[in-house]
């Protein structure tokens, strides 16, 4: 219908992968010869190349960064260029193809029940877990975004607009220097227009319950601990480890069932996004990319250092388990402190699928307004969720390849179909292609 040049995919999470293939797989179906080029946060050329272009003989391109696209765009729509092109892309995608292959090779996967038997090892006999100050759900409306400002990880800000390097170093840089300085001019102009104007509001939404682990699963009992509230599902990791090394769960950091100990466990999701819609229509009506691209930037910026600010009232003070904690920005960022914050659809919890039960333990929509696409996307953008685990021992880690074993259990333990839930985690699969 409107005869374009090109088809532009974006993948934001890990969803957004099979979607692409679905794409491809439809528009090989129907006859299309348009290229695609492929772009987002969660695609890579080996991707592109195992799993989109063999599903589409049209061209399939993978597009690192945004500051490329038009290269790309000019060699599939030169008819001198495009061959000798789409030659050299062929080749090196069938390069990629048969290192992967090599590499799938060399997993060295152990049974579930093998993995099961090393877990994280933790003496529960020798620990307390501390109840929290305030059980159940706590709201946070209209949260000050200037108070957000000190929280701010202007590292990634960069990042977004493919400026690698720390900040504040980045500002000196010798190549990157004078660009990083005048997107830091604008962004910091933008932010206090955001402040003063109150361009967007942040909330969050907070539950802390009593908790116990069954196995790869956590258990989440009401603010009595008298009846299941939910049941958290996690994948354990599989690979071969090396003496010493565990086959690790996020389960794992909380207390078992059989070691008689009533723990803990926190959920929460917070956005700082609301209102973003209304002034990202004015910079498109205006046809100003780049104050809308800045505007978005900021946002995602701020809902990770609301984050980072919420997990710090809730180990002084809702949890209060390090009441007397006391870092620097630069010691948060290093995550110095206690504690972690793992999110569903990451490393440690790569299912994206789980955030449905965070979401109906935390009554998320009704208290924040963020809701969840079929992808389970959160809308707003600007917006991080996620679970709180105490114990000092709990660390970040990649669940990485699993088995079609660990797959089959844990289809059982969600009462989900094997094909969906090998849909969902499609790039922790062990075995296939």
């Amino acid at each position: 219908e409107e005869k374009v040049d090109i088809i532009g995919l974006s993948g934001l999470i890990t969803p957004s992968l099979d979607e692409m293939v679905n794409i491809a797989t439809e528009m090989e179906r129907q006859g299309f010869n348009i290229p695609i080029m492929i772009g987002g946060a969660t695609t890579s050329k080996v991707h592109t190349a195992v799993k989109i272009a063999p599903k589409y003989h049209g061209a399939v391109i993978y597009v690192p960064d945004a500051s490329r696209a038009v290269g790309v765009a000019s060699n599939l729509l030169s008819d001198e260029l495009r061959p000798a092109y789409l030659t050299e892309i062929s080749e090196e995608y069938e390069a990629v193809r048969v290192k992967r292959a090599q590499s799938q090779k060399k997993i060295s996967l152990v049974p579930i029940e093998t993995a099961r038997a090393n877990p994280v090892a933790i003496d529960w006999a020798g620990f307390e877990p501390i109840k929290p100050k305030k059980l159940g759900i706590t709201v946070l409306d209209n949260i000050p975004i200037e108070s957000l400002k000190p929280y701010i990880d202007w590292t990634f800000f960069f990042h977004a607009w493919q400026l690698r390097g720390r900040f504040p170093k980045i500002l000196d840089d010798a190549e990157k220097g004078e660009e990083a300085r005048k997107l830091y001019a604008d962004a910091t102009e933008m932010l206090d227009k955001i402040i003063t104007e109150k361009w967007l509001t942040a909330k969050a939404v907070v539950g802390l319950y009593p908790a116990n682990s069954q196995g790869d699963d956590i258990i989440v009992y009401n603010e009595n601990g008298k009846e299941t509230l939910t049941t958290y599902h996690f994948l354990r990791k599989q690979t071969k480890q090396p003496k010493g090394k565990y086959n690790a769960c996020i389960s794992d950091y909380i207390a078992p069932i059989e070691s008689g100990k009533i723990d803990y466990i926190g959920g929460f999701a917070a956005t700082s996004g609301e209102g973003i819609d209304d002034k990202l229509a004015e910079f498109e009506a205006d046809h100003d990319d780049y104050q809308s691209i800045m505007l978005k930037a900021i946002a995602d910026r701020l809902a990770e250092a609301l984050a980072e600010k919420l997990h710090e009232q809730v180990r002084r003070e809702l949890w209060a388990y390090a009441p007397d904690e006391a870092l620097k920005n630069e010691d948060l960022i290093a995550e110095k402190y206690q504690g972690i914050r793992p999110a569903m659809g990451y490393p440690s919890m790569p299912d994206h699928t789980e955030k449905d039960l965070l979401w109906a333990m935390l009554d998320a929509e009704k208290n924040t307004g963020i809701w969840l696409t079929e992808s389970k996307a959160m809308v707003p953008t600007a917006a991080v969720s996620g679970l709180y685990f105490a114990h000092p021992d709990s660390h970040y880690f990649a669940v990485s390849k699993i088995g079609k074993d660990q797959i089959e259990d844990y289809a059982k333990r969600k009462g989900m179909e094997v094909e969906a839930v090998e849909k969902w985690l499609g790039s922790n699969l062990g075995y296939g292609d």
